[in-house]
C-alpha cells in the first residue's frame, strides 16, 4: 500500500542529480517543484538554481515548473529561470503532470519529476507515469499543514528504506 508513495530515487539535493546521465538514458523534460526542492519555502530564484536551468537548457532538456502556489509566485520564479510554468497545479493531481509533459512536448517514458513532498509531488507524478526523485527538503521552516505531513513522510520512508536494504 505504502509503495504508491515511494519515489524511484531519494537524493539530498536537486543540486546533486547526475542529469547528464539521466539526459544520456534518454530523458528530455524535467518537471519540478519550487519550494524547498529548488530553494527554500518562498524564496526568490537565485544563482544556484539560474545556473542549474541554464545547464539544464543547454543539455537539451525542456523544464517545466509545477507548483500548487498562486501564480505571482511561480510566474517570478520561472521568469528568473526560463522555465514554462503552471501554477495552481492541485498535485496530487495527475491531470497538471500531463499537461506539463505536453507543453513540454515529452512523454512519460522520457520524463523527470524532482520534487520534496511525498503525498503531493511524488504520488501525483507517480500516478501520471513520470519517474520521480524525491529531495530533501532544502530548509526545515515550513508551514504548519506540511510539517504535520513530514511526520507522516518519515513513516513511509521508514518502510522505503528497509525495503531498499
Amino acid at each position: 500500500m505504502l509503495q504508491r508513495f515511494y519515489p524511484d530515487a531519494y537524493v539530498d539535493s536537486a543540486y546533486g542529480i547526475d542529469f547528464e546521465k539521466l539526459y544520456a538514458e534518454g530523458y528530455r523534460g524535467i518537471i519540478f517543484d519550487i519550494d524547498n526542492t529548488l530553494v527554500p519555502h518562498g524564496a526568490p530564484a537565485d544563482s544556484r538554481s539560474m545556473e542549474l536551468f541554464r545547464r539544464l537548457k543547454g543539455l537539451g532538456y525542456g523544464c517545466l515548473l509545477l507548483s500548487n502556489n498562486k501564480e505571482p509566485r511561480v510566474k517570478s520564479f520561472s521568469d528568473a529561470v526560463g522555465a514554462e510554468y503552471i501554477f495552481k497545479a492541485g498535485k496530487p493531481a495527475a491531470k497538471n503532470y500531463r499537461k506539463g509533459m505536453e507543453r513540454l512536448g515529452t512523454k512519460e517514458k522520457d520524463t523527470l519529476f524532482v520534487g520534496d513532498q511525498l503525498f503531493t509531488d511524488i504520488w501525483g507524478a507517480k500516478k501520471a507515469g513520470i519517474r520521480t526523485i524525491l529531495v530533501k527538503p532544502i530548509h526545515p521552516k515550513e508551514e504548519i499543514q506540511i510539517v504535520l505531513k513530514r511526520y507522516l513522510e518519515r513513516i513511509v520512508l521508514y518502510f522505503y528504506a528497509r525495503r531498499r536494504h
